[in-house]
């Protein structure tokens, strides 16, 4: 089994990182950790986002021996064209997302990353709150 695990900092991102562990020790599961960043992205938020993620996988996937890897995104697309088509690219069985309350008016003006992914995606999608 894979699973993908989307790292956003705006999210609760303790909570779906117990449960993307718990989800990969029931299934033994490969795990994606990955974060999408617009083109413009700077040089230096990048390489901090990479150190970041790869704190991430020692702490929470290599320390209970969970194989796994880490990628950042940088591919032109929205948050959630971007998740979907990884997903779907590395043939993921499962996706992990964090979400957080937004006024309807907060979508409408905004969009919904996760109510895209959940949409799009060609597998289930596990929300956490």
């Amino acid at each position: 089994m894979k699973i993908l695990v989307a790292y956003d900092k705006n999210t609760s991102t303790s909570k779906v990182l117990d449960k993307a562990l718990m989800r990969a020790k029931e299934s033994n599961a490969y795990v994606y950790l990955i974060r999408t960043c617009d083109p413009a992205t700077k040089e230096r938020e990048i390489q901090e986002l990479e150190h970041r993620l790869n704190e991430i996988r020692n702490e929470v996937f290599k320390k209970h021996k969970i194989e796994s890897e880490t990628h950042i995104l940088i591919r032109g697309l929205t948050p959630g064209e971007d998740i979907v088509q990884f997903a779907y690219e590395k043939n993921v069985d499962e996706i992990i997302i964090g979400i957080k309350k937004r006024s309807k008016v907060e979508k409408l003006v905004f969009g919904s990353t996760a109510q895209y992914i959940i949409l799009e995606a060609h597998c289930p999608v596990l929300t956490v709150k």
